[in-house]
């Protein structure tokens, strides 16, 4: 219990001096405690039954859903504090970080972040837009006692750009509606915050198909080229060989591109009967 405290105790700093901040600051504390004991799963209503009867404090239904709800938490200051927590980040040297995006199921219609959006990996008696908030989740990867886990980094709502033209309640903080920004832009500026960080070393993002391509890779170099980025080729890439150097005897540039060595899908549809 010694060592919860002195990891929850930092958290509260980020919090303000009054009252309110002061009880904010002991309900968060408490909150990631429940979390951490296996005492129940974290959904909000066994969260609350945790504080009640494994703490013993009298806790307001409304006001602790209220909270939970809240959107004035100041995540910009937690995240450095959590990051500062993590003992040896690196990995052989490396910081390697996990790049995703999830789709979290809703039934409530006034929910934040709330949406129709596609779900490419619904079964086939599940909705394939189903009503959900869809978050771009950055995360650590790192082995811990012998197996490899992902520490969470950062998060975004990820809010459709018809959404926020419509003015939907789903997509207002404060009652404005945000600006609208691409998955790529959002995982670019939970990225660069991190590299910053823990700087001096060179991060390796792991990611999917969809991420990997010069929409994330653009921004990403032009910030802080020490950034690597792994990810799986799509099946629609096309492939070429680096341009021949003969001696330029046209006008305009030289060329970009070599000869032409087909798509992906084209190149494993060749390759598949050489195993």
């Amino acid at each position: 219990m010694s060592m919860l405290r002195d990891l929850l105790l930092p958290f509260q700093s980020a919090f303000s001096d009054s009252r309110l901040g002061r009880e904010r600051a002991h309900w968060f504390s408490f909150i990631l405690l429940a979390i951490i004991v296996p005492f129940t799963s974290s959904m909000s209503s066994n969260l609350l039954r945790s504080l009640q009867t494994l703490f013993g404090l009298d806790v307001n239904a409304r006001r602790f859903y209220l909270f939970m709800a809240s959107t004035q938490l100041a995540w910009d200051r937690f995240w450095p504090i959590a990051w500062n927590l993590i003992p040896s980040p690196l990995v052989d040297g490396r910081l390697i970080l996990a790049l995703d995006d999830t789709l979290n199921d809703k039934t409530g219609k006034r929910i934040f972040g709330c949406g129709f959006f596609f779900d490419h990996t619904a079964k086939v008696n599940h909705p394939t837009y189903p009503w959900a908030q869809n978050i771009v989740m950055l995360g650590l990867l790192k082995p811990i006692k012998g197996r490899w886990a992902c520490l969470p980094l950062g998060c975004r709502f990820y809010h459709r750009q018809k959404d926020i033209a419509a003015g939907k309640i789903n997509v207002r903080r404060h009652g404005q509606v945000p600006v609208f920004q691409s998955k790529m832009t959002q995982a670019a500026a939970m990225i660069l915050p991190v590299a910053t960080h823990f700087s001096g070393h060179s991060p390796l993002i792991v990611c999917d198909s969809w991420f990997g391509n010069n929409g994330l890779w653009k921004p990403l170099n032009a910030a802080e080229p020490s950034i690597h980025l792994l990810s799986r080729l799509r099946s629609s890439t096309v492939l070429y060989a680096e341009p021949a150097d003969a001696a330029r005897t046209a006008k305009g540039r030289p060329r970009k591109y070599g000869d032409r060595c087909g798509s992906v899908t084209e190149l494993a549809t060749s390759l598949r009967g050489n195993r």
